[in-house]
């Protein structure tokens, strides 16, 4: 199995507070956040780990790890910087945000899902955001699944109900799974003009939007309901937060 880290953004909230380095390259108690990921996936047995960068890219010297510069990152959101790794995506594979710190249980449940596509889905997220006036819950990537725990919808600012989640910024692909991913993608962007679901166009898609075009084109995707400690990285406030979990 492989990993992919997408590390092309910028991340404009905690640059102003953290310059001049990605945001995976923030330090939680002295260590980037991106060397948690390394190290949990490690533990997990994951071995080929490829990272997308974007501005600067010439931060990074992480050694074992392949990179990926994304040459349109001005252009891309998270889907086109993942999709610049599209080589890739070939095999299982499993491809995380890089703002992102988990424990090994979550990671290991993840990849435990025999599904062709599983997310990472926290259904207790709004501890998460107790406290949280940086990045309000407003903008939580939430996950809306029916009765029989099947994802109806992926998108920011869900009407909260009991059946709503947050991804967590985890998706794992099977063979197949990668093959129907980069066969949709490619499909898309051949011939999708306008809006995609919540961005402007496709180059500005984020990976949310991918998820709901497969949910609409009738794909199974598996929700994994995780548990355990995670954090997501976007201002200052969550970097406080983090240091006291991490």
């Amino acid at each position: 199995m492989k990993a992919i880290i997408i590390a092309a953004g910028s991340g404009k909230r905690i640059s102003n507070d953290v310059k001049n380095i990605p945001k995976s390259m923030v330090t939680v108690n002295g260590k980037p956040i991106i060397e948690y990921q390394i190290s949990t996936l490690k533990e997990a047995g994951i071995k080929e780990i490829i990272v997308s960068t974007g501005p600067y890219s010439e931060k990074f010297n992480l050694t074992h790890v392949k990179y990926v510069k994304d040459q349109h990152f001005t252009e891309h959101d998270i889907l086109g910087s993942l999709m610049e790794a599209k080589e890739f995506l070939k095999d299982e594979i499993v491809i995380l945000y890089s703002d992102i710190i988990f424990e090994y249980k979550i990671l290991k449940k993840i990849l435990e899902s025999k599904e062709n596509i599983s997310i990472g889905i926290d259904m207790n997220w709004r501890k998460m955001y107790e406290g949280r006036t940086l990045h309000p819950k407003i903008e939580a990537e939430n996950v809306l699944l029916d009765k029989s725990m099947k994802i109806i919808k992926i998108k920011k600012n869900i009407e909260i109900n009991e059946n709503v989640g947050e991804f967590i910024g985890i998706i794992k692909l099977s063979k197949k799974g990668s093959k129907i991913f980069v066969k949709k993608y490619d499909k898309l962007i051949n011939s999708h003009v306008g809006n995609f679901h919540e961005a402007p166009n496709i180059l500005k898609g984020y990976i949310t939007d991918m998820i709901q075009e497969l949910v609409d084109s009738k794909e199974d995707i598996e929700p994994v309901l995780i548990t355990g400690k995670w954090c997501e990285i976007d201002t200052i406030q969550d970097l406080k937060k983090a240091e006291e979990i991490f």
